[in-house]
């Protein structure tokens, strides 16, 4: 498996942080202790463990980075898997982090993984958590809260050290979120496809301003998949850069979870069809009629010739694509672009330290995923 990671940028969620003086900090947190008992689960296993994570189900629809998800996987390692399709190396991407580190909470009794779920506020508290091989440093205690409405806060309660005196080496440190697209290239004619990672946004938060009692608060922001109509997409005035997909019925921009299956339909062609066909019928809106009837007849005849072209070639595409199931998708030609087509990538190699195990599968892989690095 290849990963490539993106920069930060505010195109997603729009955050700010909290310091414990803030009158705000004290009303994000949630105090699980003064919830009922049937509101709050203890994970026996991830409690109990080091290195290993949980799928949890959640009771409602929860909006990250604008795809809407059910299911989360929570880590002992202080962070939340947001991915569709799990591997070891699950700190890579994809992930909410409040605080991702190398914690054990097989430590000590005291140290628990707990979460609660009252319909509209799912909270991950890992409490009274220490560091592997840095027990003495003192307990952890910080939760991660996810809003039905897509806003996601990070508390911490006890933060014994400064997050930057933290070892990274034997597992990744990060604070803030990410979210990748899989791309399938195959790896050679006769072998199976590889998956790539790539990972297009990321919000990297300064470990500085984690303290005991500070908090952040990452509000989303509006995104191109949230329209549902063509109309919609192509002028809305809260996002940018869509493009409308007939064939998915999709809005999107090109660069989101979907990616591989908005190329594999050849939607980038009908987005540049049906932005040329708005532009040209907005601009018959705002010029004066010079010819009457004839300019209206002519602009008419080429957008319902450009449909009926429109059609046909995505009815071409999709019968290519279900009669040929082993030729390389549209995603290996997008990789032989020139070097500058993904500015904000560059390939970082993982180490195998970053590994982990999810408890329900026993550690097993899944998909038939091709990994970079091999452990000895």
């Amino acid at each position: 498996m290849h990963l490539y990671f993106g920069e930060d940028s505010q195109k997603y969620y729009r955050w700010q942080s909290f310091g414990p003086t803030d009158t705000q900090t004290a009303s994000l947190w949630v105090d699980m202790d003064n919830l009922h008992k049937n509101q709050v689960r203890i994970h026996g296993i991830l409690s109990n463990a080091h290195r290993q994570a949980a799928r949890v189900a959640l009771s409602f629809d929860f909006p990250f980075y604008g795809h809407y998800l059910r299911q989360i996987i929570i880590a002992t390692g202080g962070f939340i898997y947001m991915g569709e399709i799990t591997h070891r190396m699950l700190t890579a991407t994809q992930y909410v982090a409040p605080l991702m580190a190398n914690f054990d909470p097989s430590f000590t009794k005291n140290s628990t993984v707990r979460y609660s779920d009252n319909g509209n506020l799912f909270v991950v508290q890992w409490d009274k958590v220490r560091l592997k091989d840095r027990e003495a440093a003192g307990p952890f205690t910080f939760q991660a809260a996810l809003h039905k409405n897509g806003t996601i806060v990070f508390n911490y309660k006890d933060i014994p050290l400064p997050v930057e005196e933290i070892n990274s080496t034997e597992h990744p440190l990060k604070v803030g979120l990410s979210d990748a697209f899989m791309g399938h290239l195959p790896t050679s004619l006769l072998s199976a496809k590889r998956r790539t990672i790539y990972e297009y946004h990321r919000v990297a938060i300064d470990t500085t301003k984690i303290v005991s009692g500070s908090a952040f608060e990452f509000t989303p922001l509006p995104t191109c998949l949230q329209h549902t109509s063509c109309d919609l997409c192509l002028t809305s005035n809260l996002t940018s850069s869509c493009g409308w997909c007939n064939t998915l019925q999709r809005c999107s921009d090109g660069i989101d979870r979907h990616r591989q299956e908005w190329l594999d339909y050849n939607c980038p062609e009908e987005v540049r069809l049906i932005t040329i066909l708005h532009k040209r019928e907005m601009s018959s809106f705002t010029s004066p009629p010079n010819n009457g009837m004839t300019e209206n007849t002519a602009i008419i005849a080429g957008v319902v010739a450009a449909l009926v072209l429109l059609v046909a070639l995505t009815l071409l595409a999709v019968y290519y694509i279900n009669t040929h199931p082993t030729v390389a998708p549209p995603f290996y030609l997008m990789q032989r672009r020139t070097n500058n087509y993904w500015p904000s990538m560059k390939f970082r190699n993982q180490g195998c330290h970053s590994s982990y195990a999810e408890v329900e599968l026993g550690g097993h892989e899944k998909e038939g995923f091709i990994e970079a690095e091999h452990c000895c």
